[in-house]
């Protein structure tokens, strides 16, 4: 039950690119939407330097979730570990489907450059982490509740999903006005996966029997792709341990190596457009990420028991001081081993990314300052993430860029954001963030006291410098996406 307080006390975004960004002259918004251009004539990113992008995502609980106010005037700031913890007040937050999605890119290298008077050709190097768990709701209420309501009854945890991958991407793209009104832009994307971990739960159901103790029944299979070794169990067969294996990166050469692997490969694609309705009104729609990884090296194919017997999964033992959370994490670890056993055969497998819809809508008020508005919609297996953002937006050509929205996203509605880029000779500087704390609260251990946001559930973080070259504003009057006063 870890998961859930990592995912209260991290920094989380609704989606995997900033909404602050898409309205902004920065190269990095054909992210979004490839159509868009910016200004300048030539962009330059540099390894480390041009974007480093950083999210984690829940859908369910906020930082005053987890640390909330004793019921005492005196009291400070309680965990969900103190006894006066409001157990039913955090359980009215849970959803039937609670979802984690940590997220980190770096961009290796970009180049952007014009050709002619409208063609626009960009190329990026991605680093990739992306992951993305799904936890039943009936979890977190048979663990903090107990098991008294649920004895004799068969809880279905089908829903239950994890994924995590990590890989190179490699995109190639341009954008195009292919009439007076109509800019489309389109990036190929080359995917070369470096480690991966998917679950594959056909169905999974847990019963609560007489005696307290859990029985699951499964049809479950958990696929690696990545330097680990199992270790089997040679009494039961169950799984004893899984390690990293060292001796693959115990020289240069060696992470050299696996880091050059190519042969999990797969394809991805984004496709947008913008449309200029007037000189002042202009539409646009994007879908990023169409794409898949095929996993062939490193193989590891855990399969679940049909039935085996669970212990551990209570709370209430933490709570009531009878056992520490270090002690039931372990109980419930090693009932997962025993319950896995190693297939016979490495079965390649294949994951997907997640994909992204985006919907927006600019008015320009003057030829520097718009408002826009932007729909992003992120699907993940059969799940669906809504964002909708309002945005006033200052573009002062290649000097100064900035914006200031509100986002209503994971079921929150005091998300403010803000984004800022300027230009120092042929160096642009940018930091944007989807989510500014408003209230806070004091978290007060021993005595010493820590500031925590109240009511935090969505951040979004990227900040880089590009090098920029060229000043496109004054021939923007023979292009239609550029409103001329």
């Amino acid at each position: 039950m870890w998961i859930f307080l990592l995912a209260g006390i991290l920094p989380e975004a609704a989606s995997q690119n900033s909404q602050v960004l898409y309205y902004m002259n920065l190269p990095q918004n054909h992210l979004l939407n490839p159509a868009i251009k910016p200004f300048n004539s030539v962009y330059i990113g540099l390894p480390g330097l041009t974007g480093i992008n950083l999210n984690v995502n829940n859908n369910f609980i906020n930082f005053s979730d987890v640390f909330m106010k004793g019921q005492q005037p005196s009291d400070s700031i309680i965990t969900f570990l103190h006894p006066d913890f409001d157990i039913d007040g955090f359980l009215s937050k849970i959803k039937d489907k609670n979802s984690i999605e940590p997220l980190a890119a770096v961009q290796l290298f970009g180049l952007g450059f014009t050709v002619g008077k409208d063609l626009y050709v960009f190329l990026d190097i991605n680093e990739r982490i992306e992951s993305n768990i799904v936890l039943p709701g009936d979890i977190f209420r048979l663990g903090f509740k107990g098991n008294e309501e649920f004895i004799g009854k068969q809880i279905d945890l089908t829903s239950l999903r994890g994924d995590i991958k990590a890989y190179h991407e490699v995109g190639l793209g341009f954008s195009k006005n292919f009439t007076r009104k109509l800019r489309i832009g389109v990036k190929g994307k080359l995917l070369f996966g470096l480690a991966s971990g998917s679950i594959d739960n056909n169905y999974l159901g847990i019963t609560v029997n007489d005696d307290y103790s859990h029985t699951l029944d499964a049809d479950l299979m958990v696929n690696i792709s990545g330097p680990v070794n199992v270790y089997v169990n040679a009494e039961n067969n169950g799984i004893d341990s899984i390690r990293f294996d060292k001796e693959r990166f115990n020289s240069s050469g060696k992470v050299f190596d696996y880091l050059k692997n190519t042969r999990n490969m797969g394809l991805g694609l984004d496709i947008g457009a913008e449309y200029m309705i007037n000189n002042r009104l202009i539409v646009s729609a994007a879908v990023t990420d169409l794409g898949y990884i095929r996993w062939k090296t490193d193989l590891t194919n855990l399969q679940a028991a049909s039935y085996f017997d669970f212990s551990g999964l209570n709370m209430l033992d933490v709570i009531n001081g009878d056992k520490t959370f270090e002690e039931l994490g372990d109980e419930m670890l090693d009932s997962l081993q025993n319950s896995f056993h190693l297939t016979d055969e490495q079965q390649p497998f294949t994951t997907f990314l997640p994909v992204g819809v985006t919907l927006g809508g600019k008015y320009n008020l003057t030829e520097r300052f718009s408002f826009g508005i932007l729909s992003y919609s992120r699907i993940i297996g059969k799940q669906l993430r809504e964002a909708l953002t309002l945005s006033a937006n200052l573009n002062l050509g290649n000097a100064f860029s900035s914006s200031i929205s509100y986002t209503a996203a994971n079921h929150r509605y005091d998300n403010l954001g803000a984004g800022l880029a300027f230009r120092a000779g042929i160096f642009q500087f940018y930091l944007l963030t989807d989510r500014i704390p408003v209230m806070w609260n004091r978290l007060t251990i021993d005595e010493d006291s820590f500031p925590l946001p109240a009511s935090w559930n969505t951040v979004h973080i990227r900040f880089g410098m590009n090098l920029v070259f060229g000043n496109n504003i004054r021939k923007q009057q023979d292009k239609p996406m550029v409103l001329v006063e």
